[in-house]
């Protein structure tokens, strides 16, 4: 996995998993996201629309209107059979991720206790 994309690819799974629960509009999907993770991932408004109109322009989610009923209408975000797909390509590349990394700070730990002995 490109270092450099990081980022990229977990805000895309935070969100293309979040949307796999259920359709939302981009604000209750911030809000889901920080509630789910205890607060530990926040996403900003900067960041947050800006991948969900690219996501949407890619095919992975879909959005449309809600009726103008009570308040004002918002774009409610539904996941598509492509983003499906590549949330779980994203899952495989995250779960080999953690243990590659976990293995290699596994192995430094060790390194770091057995020269200290």
């Amino acid at each position: 996995m490109d270092t450099q994309s990081l980022a990229r690819s977990l805000n895309e799974l935070l969100l293309l998993s979040t949307l796999a629960r259920s359709r939302m509009h981009g604000y209750q999907m911030a809000l889901d996201v920080e509630e789910r993770s205890r607060g530990f991932f926040t996403f900003n408004h900067g960041t947050l629309y800006p991948i969900l109109h690219r996501l949407e322009k890619e095919g992975l989610i879909e959005g449309a209107w809600s009726e103008p009923g009570e308040g004002r209408a918002r774009k409610e975000y539904g996941i598509t059979p492509a983003g499906r797909q590549y949330l779980r390509e994203l899952r495989s590349e995250w779960a080999d991720l953690y243990r590659n990394l976990s293995r290699l700070i596994d192995d430094d730990a060790q390194q770091v206790r057995t020269s200290a002995a």
